[in-house]
This record gives C-alpha cells, structure tokens and sequence, in this order.
C-alpha cells in the first residue's frame, strides 16, 4: 500500500481534511458564501495535493469518497447551505 499511496500524500490529504473540519466546527451559523468558500478551500488544496503527485494522486474512486466526505461532514457539523 505505500506504493500506492505514500506516507506524504497521506500526510497532506490528512492535513487538507484537518483543515476542513476544523473550518467547519465554525460554521452553523455562516451564510451560503462562507460554506461554498469552505468547501472550495479544501477542493482547491485537495487538487494542490494531486498536482504535487504529478495528477495521479487520486483516481476517479478515491475523488468520489473525497467528495462524499466531504459532503457528510457538513452534514455530520450541522451545516446546511442552500
């Protein structure tokens, strides 16, 4: 498994997804704009991250379940953006 995902990739994903949660902790209250900047955040560093692999950091099912998490945290810190 470290072939395929090395401990540094694993170590910036971590840190993005750290990042991203604790962003969200302050946001029950916030307006549509300041969850989609959230949210574009932590896609933007995400994307950073598979550049910094040369584009093959994550495939289509591993952008699929960082999607779906990153959706279920918002709902899991009760924010709902409309």
């Amino acid at each position: 498994m470290a072939g395929l995902f090395p401990e540094n990739l694993l170590t910036a994903t971590d840190a993005v997804l750290d990042t991203y949660e604790a962003e969200l902790a302050r946001l029950a209250e916030a307006e549509d704009a300041q969850i989609l900047a959230v949210v574009e955040r932590a896609v933007l560093a995400l994307n950073a991250v598979n550049d910094a692999h040369n584009g093959s950091a994550f495939e289509t099912g591993e952008r699929e379940e960082l999607c779906d998490y990153i959706d279920e945290s918002l709902t899991e810190h009760g924010v709902d953006a409309h």
